[in-house]
């Protein structure tokens, strides 16, 4: 009989073979729910997301959040190792996504696996096993909490060296243009959007935001 750890170690090296770029996650979202269902876990699947509560999941109850997604962003040619071949050195497991984030996820599909028949909790638990965090889709976990009602807290798995964060680094993109004046560059005439924009993007790498 399997360990518990080799199990869910296979389970990570599966989702490293499996190719999941964001937006992609059909096959490792495929993968994720043969794994919950050989263990009796009833699941849910909303595009390429999935979702499972504990067995004994009462709305009298608060409700923790157990999210982390399985999409990855592509190889880039700084790997030194086949990125979907998952390999074991000096007892770390190298490949795409092994990090960021199928640690997490299968850590936390191994605690929610561990409590789901459980009848004495004080708390719900829900898995959300997500899609799209990497591209910030719109198919991903903004659409999936009308699904999940009311949650009182949530952890959320990503890679942090072990250590409890309450918030991540956001991301803000802007879309900007500048104008410039047409004029002869012989008699310093005119505007160059080229030198307003520098100064725009300095201004925006120096600011600091006030929380």
């Amino acid at each position: 009989m399997k360990k518990a750890k080799d199990i869910y170690i296979k389970l990570l090296s599966d989702l490293i073979s499996t190719p999941s770029p964001s937006g992609r996650e059909d096959k490792s979202a495929r993968l994720l729910l043969d794994f919950l269902h050989a263990h009796e876990i009833k699941t849910e699947r909303h595009k390429n997301n999935i979702i499972a509560k504990n067995e004994h999941f009462s709305g009298q109850k608060p409700t923790i959040l157990l999210n982390s997604h399985h999409d990855t962003v592509a190889p880039n040619t700084s790997w030194t190792k086949d990125p979907f071949t998952p390999v074991v050195v000096q007892k770390k497991l190298y490949g795409l996504g092994s990090n960021d984030a199928g640690a997490s996820l299968v850590a936390l599909i191994a605690t929610f696996k561990h409590f789901y028949r459980h009848t004495d909790l004080l708390y719900n638990l829900i898995l959300a096993l997500t899609a799209e965090e990497e591209s910030s889709g719109k198919y991903g976990i903004a659409s999936l909490l009308p699904q999940l009602g009311p949650i009182d807290f949530a952890i959320v798995g990503e890679p942090t060296k072990m250590k409890m964060a309450v918030a991540e680094k956001g991301l803000m993109v802007l879309d900007c243009t500048v104008r410039g004046t047409a004029g002869h560059a012989a008699r310093s005439e005119g505007k160059n959007a080229i030198y307003v924009a520098m100064a725009d993007i300095d201004w925006f790498q120096n600011h600091q935001f006030s929380k």
